[in-house]
């Protein structure tokens, strides 16, 4: 069974920091474009962060460039975005995402909440 399960997301401050975990289960990740979305109240869900299968390239949306960054452990099937200098706007619910364009393959977790507020 194929599963994506976010956790870490929880209530911090401003400037805070938070490490997020998707760790895959019923198919090895490695092989897969890894992504971090985020969904905040009344706005459309966007990508965040994405490394890719080869190579472990990273990019970022401008919003978070600098201040989050993802990563992979491909051996614990697990990716991780870790996010610094948190603001307000940065609140949402966070998902991860596994993209496979050969095997046409796009899996989803269930999300996790970060709230950053005083």
């Amino acid at each position: 069974q194929v599963q994506l399960v976010e956790s870490g997301g929880g209530l911090v401050q401003p400037g805070g920091s938070l490490r997020l975990s998707c760790a895959a289960s019923g198919f090895t990740s490695s092989s897969y474009r890894m992504s971090w979305y985020r969904q905040a109240p009344g706005k459309k869900r966007e990508m965040v962060a994405v490394i890719t299968s080869v190579g472990g390239r990273t990019d970022y949306a401008d919003s978070v460039k600098g201040r989050f960054a993802i990563s992979r452990d491909n051996r614990k099937n697990t990716v991780y975005l870790q996010m610094n200098s948190l603001n307000p706007e940065d609140t949402a619910v966070y998902y991860c995402n596994a993209y496979h364009g050969s095997l046409d393959n796009d899996f989803w977790g269930q999300g996790t909440q970060v709230t950053v507020s005083s």
